[in-house]
């Protein structure tokens, strides 16, 4: 049987190895999506510099907050209570996609985006679980 991370971490340490990890993936989106969207406005130079470092530090740090605050609330939620069930990504997606949604003071799109951020942090923890299981 399979040891879960979230057994026998520290919950400091599974939500830095979670903003590592997603934040690199969020710099590599950045990275590839960033030199399109400035060609697609006509930046060239060092306009075109400055845009792409903008766009990835800013795909870099909305990944890693999202990481962070998710792995952060799961694994308290799951200390917390004593159970691992959906209820905890449940909760912490929802933490997470209200975070974001309020960080780009779109109020209106506070509630949407938690329950969107809920959901794929449900199917992400419900085949998490059966990859470990298998």
């Amino acid at each position: 049987m399979e040891v879960d991370p979230y057994d026998i971490a520290p919950c400091s340490s599974l939500a830095v190895s979670s903003i590592v990890n997603v934040g690199t993936a969020g710099a590599i989106w950045g990275l590839c999506s960033a030199p399109h969207d400035a060609h697609k406005f006509g930046l060239t130079g060092i306009n075109r510099a400055g845009f792409v470092a903008n766009s990835v530090a800013r795909c870099t740090f909305q990944c890693a907050l999202i990481a962070g605050i998710s792995t952060s609330v799961h694994c308290g939620m799951q200390r917390y209570r004593g159970k691992d069930d959906w209820v905890n990504g449940l909760v912490a997606g929802a933490m997470a996609g209200g975070a974001i949604a309020a960080l780009s003071r779109s109020w209106k799109q506070v509630i949407p985006t938690a329950c969107l951020v809920s959901a794929l942090k449900i199917a992400a923890d419900y085949g998490r679980k059966n990859v470990n299981t298998s």
